[in-house]
């Protein structure tokens, strides 16, 4: 990118959070033009917008987000294999690639928006009780709007989903995806070979700006016993540095990581803007062999000779089953939906992360992140000319700790609690942002933030990893624009509550040590709407309190579950192939057995790059067979093609 292109954008990021001076007004039209603009500003070149699209392609995939991004580049890697891409949304924009921004683009154009329904176990502090799940809607998907910490997950929770009857699933089966995606900058992990390598398209990397805070909350790890790690290496119980999917103080999305280099390519057709209704399945073979998508405000079909893919993420892929006939037979009949074959797993077994939101601690000296001190003119020439400070902050993540409460097994580094801790909290933006995109009421806000909005503050957000509350996913109606009902049904299972109420308290110890004392640390206790009734700090009250301001950290998955053909409640098979319907997969977050131990972007990438090798292996293996056929029918004298038609597919 051009400096003045950087500067100019890093001047808009700026001033889109903080006015200065008379030009108070600049901010309010910046972020209007950038909102409502978004699709006209290219400052990289994105892959092409493919207007006319062939009526047939080798392999259709559904969805342009982290796995489906992955798999078009590894697929038209092949030549002679023609590749489409559709995704509903649009291109990044110059704002989504401004980490510290990245909460801004939740409720915008690039989010679908999803809302959960009410329910009276978690998100009482939101508004009508519901959960929002942020869902990226653009070319990328959630890689563009998440906060770009790249966490691996557990060795055993692969050695879990093998055990599970996944042969080819194991730790030391998908460590090798992980790493070939992998360009790792931090030259000290990158001598990890074992764990890390260098050369592939994504890149991670330290972040390039961190506070004071950060190394007390190390040293307040140590204080109570825990190791410094790399959180994606050998042992994953400790504290540590965050590691991030950031290229030169930016946002490094899927779609730039794996689309960009590979925009070129003549068989990879990207197109944009186009919203797949319905995977086509013959009624009689049952095999996928195309879908349906509206774009250009009209229904349009396309065909896959080879396979559909849907990389729709863990509510389209699910949403799109049900939709063309894929899921619980007596469900799809009750919304009038003819049942082409009966899963009844589609849409169950939904899990996701979450946190506890507001555990701010207040500080006496101005060494946080707080939005209206340190983003300003002087940041965005920072951001521009030196790529680093305040703007390439992912929101204040600095340093993430994997710890045991007393419902781990310490010895099996297995731990059930990650803390996100930040040099800032829902408060450092006095009130704006963050409370929209966490959909807290103004009620509650106010009454517990208010009184610092603005002020220093450090947080922790304590986050459950294995939950055992299971939520689901069904249809609303057969209109495909309409949003699926979603239930998360968060803390129906009581020794979640329990984990999570340990985990919090673990949170506050932090703030006790001698490291954050440094900082003159306290908790700020006020106490919660709906939970004053209960005395301060007992079982009872944080057990309320958990159930108020409950963050979905948005790692919704597990919908269409992988397992064998001996578990029901499986949708895909090992191959990640739709059990009942040849022709057709899911690829994406969706197939997980269980969720992994920690943010979900990384193995979402490494199912994608297992997932396209599996197809290359059938598929390659098929064109050698018949290239081999060929081979003898020539040595026989048969030396017309028409004498032989086959050996004129599959170049």
């Amino acid at each position: 990118m051009a400096l003045g292109t950087v500067a100019s954008v890093a001047a808009k990021s700026a001033l889109t959070i903080a006015g200065v001076g008379t030009l108070s007004f600049i901010p309010l039209l910046l972020a209007t033009l950038a909102y409502f603009n978004y699709d006209i500003i290219d400052p990289e070149n994105r892959p092409f917008n493919q207007n006319t699209l062939r009526e047939t392609y080798d392999f259709v995939i559904v969805g342009g987000g982290s796995a489906g991004s992955v798999l078009a580049n590894r697929l038209s890697e092949v030549e002679g294999w023609n590749v489409l891409l559709l995704e509903a949304g649009g291109h990044e924009t110059e704002i989504t690639d401004v980490p510290l921004l990245s909460l801004y683009l939740h409720k915008s154009k690039l989010d679908w928006k999803y809302r959960t329904e009410p329910q009276d176990t978690a998100c009482q502090a939101m508004i009508d009780k519901r959960c929002a799940w942020t869902k990226g809607k653009v070319l990328g998907g959630s890689s563009v709007l998440n906060t770009m910490l790249y966490i691996r997950g557990n060795k055993r929770d692969f050695d879990q989903w093998e055990s599970f009857g996944n042969p080819g699933w194991g730790y030391e089966d998908v460590l090798p995806y992980f790493k070939k995606s992998m360009d790792q900058r931090n030259p000290y992990l990158a001598r990890d070979v074992r764990h890390h390598s260098t050369g592939g398209y994504l890149t991670v990397q330290d972040s390039p700006y961190n506070t004071p805070i950060g190394a007390a909350f190390l040293q307040a790890g140590e204080e109570m016993g825990y190791d410094i790690v790399d959180v994606n290496g050998a042992q994953q119980t400790g504290y540590a540095w965050y590691q991030l999917t950031i290229r030169r103080g930016t946002r490094c999305s899927t779609a730039k990581a794996f689309l960009r280099p590979v925009r070129l390519r003549q068989n990879l057709h990207i197109a944009l803007f186009s919203h797949v209704t319905k995977v086509l399945i013959d009624k009689e073979t049952k095999r996928a062999y195309g879908v349906e998508f509206f774009r250009d405000g009209k229904m349009q079909i396309v065909y896959a000779k080879k396979e559909v893919i849907l990389s729709a993420g863990s509510i389209g892929s699910p949403q799109l089953l049900l939709l063309s006939g894929v899921g619980p037979e007596s469900h799809l009949r009750e919304i009038g939906i003819d049942v082409l074959h009966d899963s009844p797993g589609v849409g169950k077994n939904l899990q996701d992360h979450i946190a506890v939101g507001g555990l701010a601690f207040k500080i006496d000296y101005p060494v946080s992140l707080v939005m209206n001190r340190l983003v300003n003119i002087n940041s965005a020439l920072r951001y521009a000319v030196t790529e680093d400070g305040p703007l390439t902050s992912s929101i204040g993540l600095e340093v993430v700790a994997f710890i045991n409460t007393k419902y781990a097994n310490a010895s099996d580094d297995w731990p059930d609690i990650e803390f996100m801790m930040t040099s800032c909290s829902t408060n450092s933006d006095g009130g704006t942002q963050v409370k929209k995109a966490h959909s807290l009421t103004d009620e509650f806000y106010n009454e517990v933030f208010a009184e610092i909005n603005n002020k220093d503050v450090f947080g922790i957000f304590p986050m459950m990893l294995r939950p055992k509350s299971r939520g689901f996913i069904k249809l609303r109606s057969k209109n495909p624009f309409d949003y699926p009902l979603m239930f998360h049904n968060y803390l129906t299972h009581p020794d979640d509550v329990g984990v999570l109420r340990e985990g919090v308290k673990a949170a506050i110890a932090v703030g006790e040590t001698q490291a954050m004392k440094r900082f003159g640390a306290r908790f700020h206790s006020k106490p919660v709407p709906n939970c004053k009734h209960l005395p301060l700090y007992t079982d009872e009250y944080w057990d309320c309190l958990i159930r108020q301001y409950t963050m979905t950290i948005y790692h919704v998955s597990c919908t269409a579950k992988m397992g064998p053909s001996t578990d029901p409640m499986a949708v895909v098979d090992p191959q990640l192939r739709v059990y009942g319907v040849e022709g057709l997969r899911v690829i994406d977050a969706s197939i997980m057995p269980t969720i992994t131990n920690g943010n979900i972007n990384a193995p979402t990438i490494m199912i994608g790059e297992k997932g396209a090798d599996m197809i290359k292996e059938i598929w390659l293996q098929k064109r050698r067979r018949r290239s081999n056929r060929c081979s003898r029918l020539g040595q026989l004298g048969v030396k017309s093609k028409r004498q032989y038609p086959l050996c004129k597919i599959e170049r």
